[in-house]
């Protein structure tokens, strides 16, 4: 598959949360595509660390790493500043930066912050650093946020990283729209919305040491940015990934029955509550 011009050897990509899990698949993958890649994240020694494997695989092509906190905005307009003043143009943003703290409906405030801090304002910062100067080159370019079926089925058991993620969905829906009908703008936004997937977020809380083994049925990263980079060539807005246990169709019936809890007056996650138990699998099946 030919994949658009913005992909192309020499473009230039941008990308945050890129010394692991999807942000680094990406990483490498536009490296393989020929792209110069700034890979920015807030892990300083896991970002050069990450890089350095990147350039032994394409030595020909530029890296830059940045260190920056997505939850700053001040830092998302030095990094722009600084990729323009040394690559001239974005071609490719990536807000992919993302965090995981177990959070209550009622409890454990300060979790709830820096998650909405990193995860939604993150990509707010990205959108509003980098936009304007994107539309400005007058060449054709992309933005891809990265957001999660957490955020549009919304089950139970993380409710701000599921209020983050859709938050994300929301803003990245509305910075297409806007795109759209600016005239004469070639920059386009896509929703990456990951199935299950194998990254550091797994496992985050986890107790370290050992070698995390690939769950069966989670997807490496790398098969969510080949899937992504297709989607985006088929004119995609919304990529939503399949994995080793969920297809498109299960992931299409999820999210119609979500919606069905507000068109036909369910309570909310009904999916979950004994009461629809037998209902939702017939609509399921």
């Amino acid at each position: 598959m030919s994949y658009p011009d913005f992909f192309s050897p020499d473009k230039v990509a941008v990308i945050t949360g890129a010394a692991d899990g999807i942000g680094l698949a990406a990483a490498r993958r536009y490296a393989e595509l020929g792209m110069h890649v700034v890979m920015a994240d807030i892990h300083a020694e896991k970002l050069d660390a990450a890089a350095g494997t990147i350039q032994k695989r394409s030595p020909g092509q530029r890296l830059d790493t940045q260190v920056i906190d997505v939850a700053q905005f001040t830092t998302l307009t030095v990094l722009k500043d600084h990729v323009y003043a040394e690559f001239g143009r974005v071609d490719v943003l990536m807000n992919n930066a993302g965090t995981s703290l177990p959070t209550t409906a009622w409890s454990a405030l300060a979790q709830w912050r820096q998650t909405l801090d990193v995860n939604l304002m993150g990509i707010i910062h990205g959108i509003q650093a980098f936009t304007q100067a994107m539309i400005d080159q007058g060449t054709p370019a992309v933005i891809i946020n990265t957001g999660s079926k957490q955020g549009i089925t919304n089950p139970p058991g993380n409710p701000a990283y599921n209020v983050s993620k859709a938050g994300v969905k929301s803003a990245t829906e509305a910075l297409e729209h806007a795109l759209r009908n600016t005239p004469d703008c070639q920059v386009r936004a896509h929703l990456l919305i990951p199935g299950y997937t194998f990254t550091g977020l797994t496992f985050l809380g986890q107790p370290t040491g050992g070698t995390a083994t690939q769950p069966p049925g989670a997807w490496l990263p790398a098969q969510v940015i080949n899937y992504m980079l297709d989607a985006i060539t088929r004119g995609s807005f919304y990529i939503l990934c399949p994995d080793n246990e969920v297809t498109h169709d299960d992931d299409a019936r999820r999210i119609l029955w979500a919606a069905g809890d507000l068109a036909h007056d369910r309570p909310p996650l009904s999916r979950w509550h004994p009461e629809y138990k037998d209902a939702f699998a017939k609509f399921n099946s």
